[in-house]
């Protein structure tokens, strides 16, 4: 059977995770707003031998893909940062965004820079680069961007997380995401089930809880069943336990 979880506060995760019947979780290591070095709290002790999958999600900040030195630079250092904080707390990956460029500049600039993170950093676990919802000038938001970046990184053991929310916001039609995102990349590790708030290429990320937004939840359980990988919702937390229970019911 599929594992399934959330995204849950990071002060205490697997009080978390108890609290949502969750066999998964993810959290932040830090601020996901800032720059500042990863902070890992003294309850992520509890996690080893708890029996529960641990991703961390990589701030939003980091855009290793940017031509501008101010950020990409201090991006390259805060992934490597965040990559061996979360190996060292036994995760099984790290989710990071793919990042975008600015609307003048060559989007191959942003696929080059990206090959180079991974030709300068050792990663004692996966990188997960997930898919994105907005931004015209995106290094992973349409499959055509993904399949350039992903032709960059040739060579390189890179994972995929595919979150349904940013696929639905980003234009990206659900039916048969599954199977075009790995004819790409090869592979799936892990799913972001989330409803979306707004319409379909909207560019808006905006999650919902799970038949509460304009997702068809059949279009939800579809991806999910393809994938077969681990699910965690990233969704409004009053209502992650009944997300989990439909998924558990349904899949």
């Amino acid at each position: 059977m599929v594992r399934i979880g959330a995204h849950v506060d990071q002060e205490d995760p697997a009080a978390a995770a108890a609290a949502i019947d969750a066999e998964v979780v993810q959290f932040f290591l830090g601020d996901p707003q800032g720059y500042k070095a990863p902070q890992v709290p003294e309850t992520a002790a509890d996690l080893a031998g708890s029996g529960l999958d641990v991703y961390v999600h990589a701030p939003y900040v980091i855009n290793v893909a940017s031509r501008n030195n101010r950020i990409r630079i201090p991006s390259r250092k805060l992934l490597a940062q965040h990559l061996q904080a979360a190996a060292d707390i036994g995760a099984k990956g790290l989710i990071v965004h793919g990042g975008h460029m600015n609307k003048s500049d060559d989007p191959q600039d942003g696929f080059d820079n990206w090959r180079k993170v991974f030709e300068r950093m050792d990663c004692p676990i996966p990188v997960l680069i997930e898919n994105t919802a907005g931004g015209d000038n995106a290094m992973a938001r349409k499959l055509d961007r993904i399949a350039r970046l992903w032709e960059a990184l040739d060579g390189f053991d890179v994972g995929f997380c595919l979150d349904t929310c940013h696929a639905h916001a980003g234009g990206e039609e659900l039916l048969g995401v599954v199977e075009r995102v790995k004819a790409i990349t090869g592979r799936i590790d892990l799913i972001h089930c989330n409803d979306s708030r707004d319409a379909f290429g909207s560019g808006a990320d905006r999650h919902a809880n799970l038949g509460a937004g304009q997702i068809d939840p059949e279009a939800l359980l579809a991806v999910c069943r393809a994938a077969g990988a681990p699910i965690v919702v990233e969704t409004p937390g009053a209502g992650q336990a009944e997300d989990i229970a439909f998924l558990r019911k349904n899949l």
